[in-house]
């Protein structure tokens, strides 16, 4: 996401393994085994996963299956925001078994040493991965691989195909005065920066001219209308109608369309868009690795792919998983649209000082919005 399939809402798989948690140690004190040990033995059953909500790791179908493989439940908990994903990798050491980590972030992620090293012999179809993921930097360090490469996707422009008769071309669709109270933004300073640096010709990961960034988004104020943080919220507010143009995630976008049926078109603007991969990386200190290993192997599989993109996912980093996709399945044409990769910008990591510097500026241009 980033991404990205994200948001409904969290807290039964938390609940449930407290219960289990908690039950464990009572009956491991019970007959004198101390409660760490109790704790490890509980985990050796489950697989905790740190993700967005609603993105690919806690589909039913797919935790069933993999249950029924391995006897292993999946228990998840969310995030809204990669911030709070290193956030919560830091304050609760010892507790992830999988995270979902974008490819700007998996290197912060390991320098940090929240994630362990990865063993690729443990990964079926590993080396079916596109090697411009799977090998990449941002994914390995001295040799090491400290994320399996397992979803790409763009963040671009979805409409309503019931206003919007023709595609828009353009980013500056967003600025149009004939939509005015009609946009929709996530509420995110990185990828904001990012889309008005692409607006104003710049570079998206590092531009040099923040001025006219923070010009560019003051410019787009009286066509907002909604600063939004999750993919279940805009479904929400999109059905009701309360925007007709939105910055947006292409897996995303696919399932609006799919799985609820909303009238979403998606466009790859001619200034461009963001490219982004996103890798599954094991916690460190993970109270379940090799049942790690295990789920990351089956979220690769194209098996799991295939079934998958029925609702609309991003592109698999698997190639014989987007092979096997049927070639009337409009991901897959949109995806292999080269015309629409040769226009994105991938993101790249970012120095602590430029994040600073982006939450700042998108704190007073959100000021300035709120007035």
């Amino acid at each position: 996401m980033t991404g990205k399939t994200r948001g409904l809402k969290a807290g039964l798989g938390t609940v449930s393994r407290r219960k289990f948690v908690a039950g464990a140690s009572a009956l491991g004190l019970g007959l004198g085994v101390s409660p760490f040990i109790s704790r490890r033995a509980a985990a050796a059953g489950e697989v905790k996963v740190l993700n967005w909500q609603g993105y690919g790791t806690d589909e039913k179908w797919a935790l069933e299956a993999f249950k029924a493989a391995t006897g292993l439940d999946v228990v998840h908990e969310y995030y809204n925001s990669e911030s709070e994903m290193i956030t919560k990798l830091q304050t609760n050491p010892g507790v992830y078994d999988v995270i979902v980590t974008n490819c700007a972030w998996n290197g912060q992620a390991s320098e940090l040493g929240v994630i362990q090293p990865i063993d690729t012999a443990q990964v079926p179809h590993f080396a079916d991965l596109n090697p411009a993921f799977r090998d990449s930097s941002l994914l390995n360090v001295d040799g090491k691989t400290y994320g399996v490469a397992w979803v790409w996707g763009i963040t671009a422009i979805a409409y309503s195909t019931d206003v919007f008769k023709d595609a828009p071309t353009s980013l500056e669709v967003l600025w149009d005065a004939k939509n005015a109270k009609r946009v929709a933004l996530r509420d995110d300073a990185i990828e904001a920066v990012s889309f008005a640096a692409l607006a104003t010709g710049q570079d998206m990961n590092h531009p040099k001219d923040l001025a006219k960034v923070k010009e560019k988004l003051l410019a787009l104020k009286p066509n907002v209308a909604l600063l939004w943080s999750s993919e279940d919220e805009w479904n929400k507010q999109f059905q009701a109608k309360a925007f007709d143009l939105s910055v947006y995630w292409s897996g995303s976008a696919f399932r609006s369309k799919n799985s609820f049926n909303l009238p979403v078109g998606y466009v790859v603007p001619n200034e461009g868009a963001v490219g982004w991969f996103d890798g599954l990386a094991i916690g460190k200190d993970a109270p379940n690795a090799e049942g790690a290993h295990k789920f990351i192997s089956y979220m690769i599989d194209p098996a799991y792919y295939i079934k998958w993109a029925e609702v609309g996912p991003p592109a698999s980093a698997n190639n014989k998983a987007m092979a096997a996709l049927p070639d009337t399945d409009a991901s897959k044409a949109f995806y292999l649209d080269q015309e629409n990769v040769k226009r994105l910008q991938f993101m790249a990591p970012l120095s602590d000082e430029e994040r600073q510097a982006y939450s700042d500026l998108w704190a007073e241009v959100k000021t300035e919005y709120a007035k």
